[in-house]
């Protein structure tokens, strides 16, 4: 059996808050993604048992809204731009690249090793600079295939200055 999830005081405070307040369900599903980066099996779980909404319908709104995440993200977040502007300008080369490089299927968003997670995303809103990225926030752009390396080399040269 799986741990129940460790809610901080602020997450058990706002579910109290929320959970007889219509649509509090997305309102609450956010707040627990902005706590843990993504929402476990066992926080749905929680969710459900908290508010009285049967698991099914929570299960349900996390899959139709593409934004709430049921993997943990890796310490390196890559956000890959499939826009129109994006895509047509390669961006799905530069996608590729990254899962060869990260050795992620299609379907896998983060490596075995929890270092790197990569996810297409629709627009990130730099259309001028396409195609572009964001590697944890901070974005990328005018890039070519053959870039990736470098960037995944430089996320990986970062986290070894950094102290533990």
């Amino acid at each position: 059996m799986n741990a129940q999830p460790s809610f901080s005081d602020s997450l058990n405070s706002f579910i109290a808050d929320w959970k007889n307040k219509p649509g509090n369900l997305i309102m609450i599903l956010h707040k627990v993604q902005e706590e843990f980066g993504y929402i476990s099996k066992e926080a749905a779980q929680e969710v459900s048992i908290r508010t009285g909404i049967p698991l099914a319908n929570v299960y349900g709104t996390m899959s139709f809204y593409h934004f709430f995440k049921t993997e943990k993200p890796g310490k390196h977040k890559i956000c890959i731009c499939l826009g129109t502007a994006c895509y047509l300008k390669g961006s799905q080369d530069i996608l590729d690249e990254s899962r060869s490089l990260l050795g992620l299927t299609e379907e896998q968003v983060t490596g075995a090793d929890g270092e790197f997670s990569v996810e297409p995303v629709r627009c990130i809103g730099c259309c001028g600079l396409a195609p572009v990225l964001s590697v944890n926030g901070i974005v990328h752009g005018k890039l070519k295939r053959e870039d990736m390396t470098k960037i995944i080399a430089d996320c990986r040269t970062q986290e070894q200055k950094m102290p533990d």
